[in-house]
């Protein structure tokens, strides 16, 4: 009988069940913890990249503070010149910054593309204020594709494309800005953001605009795909008047819109560079 009374009690106070269910939960809450620092790190290192660049934000008494910025290459280019969605344009730079552009912009709402975007509507959006950060797919990928990514998704006015034959791993592209670099390291990525993304100073054409995706002309989902191929004899020149029929946002005719805008490139075209 003691016997039995002790072999009761002994099983008694062993809660075996109640410990293994705390080291699983606590386990469980170690993992989650654990993938959320890990899975988070990305985004709070760019916090600390941005809190870094801030002093690039643009002020009224310092309205273009990429000036600041090494590496930064400028032009001047009138906006609103359009083109047709079957018409190309040979751009005097690679990637191009500026220039006549199709009539509907990529949408540049914090788009990471998978694949390379025509250019054309990539550069309508850079008329509205967004930031392109294009880069060789050839040379960046992985951890380095990352880093960029973090900079434009989710991020408004900024997207991130594949750019084929790029010269450089990395370029970034504002209206009339250009900044090409090695490296996705570089805490210039994140002082031209801070200086062109959004920049109210007049810095770029259409203050205001939006960079949403357009219904029925534009998917960000299936995107008109970028032509690798040189532009043809019939392509539009940087000097070009814009096409008739495009001269609307999204190709409707706008009253009171010019009918002979031009783009003047502050240099001339670089020699025998690709362009679409």
């Amino acid at each position: 009988m003691k016997a039995a009374r002790g072999s009761v009690v002994s099983k008694k106070g062993t809660p075996w069940g109640t410990i293994i269910a705390v080291v699983a939960i606590v386990a469980l809450a170690a993992a989650v913890i654990t993938y959320y620092m890990i899975a988070s790190a990305p985004k709070r290192d760019q916090a600390g990249r941005e809190e870094a660049a801030a002093s690039f934000a643009p002020t009224a008494s310092d309205p273009d503070p990429s000036k600041r910025i090494p590496g930064v290459v400028t032009a001047t280019y009138t906006g609103s010149v359009h083109v047709l969605p079957t018409e190309r344009v040979a751009y005097d730079k690679t990637p191009p910054f500026g220039g006549p552009h199709d009539q509907t912009w990529a949408t540049c709402t914090g788009i990471v593309y998978p694949n390379a975007v025509r250019t054309e509507n990539m550069v309508h959006a850079l008329e509205h204020g967004a930031v392109w950060i294009a880069y060789n797919p050839q040379q960046i990928s992985g951890d380095a594709l990352n880093l960029l990514s973090v900079r434009a998704k989710d991020k408004p006015f900024t997207m991130l494309s594949p750019y084929p034959g790029l010269d450089k791993p990395i370029s970034l592209q504002s209206w009339g800005h250009q900044l090409k670099l090695d490296s996705a390291d570089d805490p210039r990525i994140d002082e031209f953001i801070a200086a062109l993304r959004s920049n109210p100073n007049g810095v770029y054409p259409e203050v205001g605009a939006s960079c949403d995706a357009v219904p029925g002309s534009f998917d960000p989902d299936n995107p008109p795909p970028f032509d690798p191929s040189k532009p043809g004899p019939d392509a539009k020149p940087m000097d070009y008047k814009g096409s008739t029929a495009a001269q609307g946002e999204q190709g409707a005719p706008s009253a009171g819109m010019p009918t002979a805008p031009v783009s003047a490139p502050a240099s001339a075209p670089a020699s025998g560079a690709p362009s679409q």
